[in-house]
Formats: structure tokens, sequence, C-alpha cells
């Protein structure tokens, strides 16, 4: 399974309800009693998705998920809350929270939201790799490279480049070439949709 739940909660039954449910779906899972010990250990690269208790003693559901909101968490959250709390849940909806479920929650379905908040941080996590490995390609192109590589986006020809940018039509395609070795592609269709992913 991809990723761990997070299980927040100062229920004790309420965690080992949870952590029975979730591994008996083979998803793994961890729990903390409180916000404040959830905050205390929680690290950027964390992969998965949190299972936050709405109300507890101290700091709040909500108010974690603002901690982990200012400190750039990725992690998508899940809100258990009971009919009073439904308002906060909604808004923490409005500022960007996963979900929130109502207690008493149905066990399959909440399990099934947690597997698509797990499925959704990975393809996240992906994603932001994959920027990450595209601005380091684009970090390795000169200058002038990348003056010849705006106008191959354009579909110009090599001849139309050099009378351009007023260079030989040869070292037009000499920086074509280093332009597609450095970003990895071989065409400048490659090209275009590989950087298709920045807009």
């Amino acid at each position: 399974m991809i990723g761990t739940a997070f299980i927040v909660d100062d229920d004790e039954a309420i965690r080992d309800a949870l952590t029975w449910l979730f591994k008996s779906r083979q998803v793994a899972c961890r729990e903390w009693d409180s916000a404040e010990a959830f905050l205390a250990d929680w690290q950027k690269s964390m992969r998965g998705c949190l299972v936050l208790d709405v109300r507890m003693d101290d700091m709040s559901g909500p108010e974690l998920f603002d901690h982990l909101a200012e400190r750039g968490s990725q992690l998508p959250v899940i809100f258990l809350s009971g009919h009073g709390d439904i308002p906060l849940a909604v808004a923490a909806v409005k500022k960007g929270a996963f979900d929130f479920v109502e207690k008493p929650f149905n066990d399959n379905e909440l399990v099934d939201r947690v597997i698509q908040a797990l499925a959704f941080n990975a393809s996240q996590q992906k994603r932001h790799e994959g920027q990450a490995t595209l601005a380091s390609h684009l970090a390795q192109i000169t200058p002038r490279e990348r003056e010849v590589m705006e106008r191959i986006l354009d579909g110009k020809y090599n001849k139309v480049i050099a009378d351009e940018l007023n260079i030989a039509m040869r070292t037009v395609e000499v920086h074509r070439a280093r332009i597609f070795e450095k970003m990895g592609v071989k065409s400048a269709v490659e090209l275009a949709q590989l950087l298709s992913g920045l807009k």
C-alpha cells in the first residue's frame, strides 16, 4: 500500500478501532493521542494521509491543520467530526482538507476515502518529483540555448532561428542537439510535451 494513514485522536478507543480497521484492509497506520504530539513528530517527508479528529483537548484538529499548512505539509487530511463539528469541518475543506467524515462513520467508506487520499498523495508526490527533475534539467540550459529552445517550441525551422539570432545554421543544430540531450528528449514534440507540465 502506498503511504501510511496517520491517526490523530485523543480517544484511545477510536484510535484502537481505526488501527484495527485500517490493518484489516492492509493500510499501514500510525497513531498519536494529541495534535501537539503529531506536530512534534511531523516531517515534510511523510507520505500518506492524516485522519484527524476535529475536537481534541488543547490543540484542535483544525488548529493542527492550520499549523501544518503554514509548514508546507502536502498530506491530505480527512477530518472525523461529530454532528456539531460539521461547520468547522466544512470550513477546513474550503481551506484544502481532503474530506470530512461524520461520526458514526461507515467503516468501509472511511477506508475507501483513506485509500483515495493515499493514492492522491502518491500522485502528487510523483508530480512534484517530476517538476524538480525538470527544473534541474532547465537549470543546465545556457541563455543562448534558451533563446534557441523558445524558437524550437514556436515551431520555427533551424534556418529561421539562425536568421533571427544572427548565427550559423550549424550552430543552431549544435544548440538543438545539446538542448535535447540536457532535457532528455529526442524531438521538439517531446520537448513541448515535457515543458507543458510547467504550465
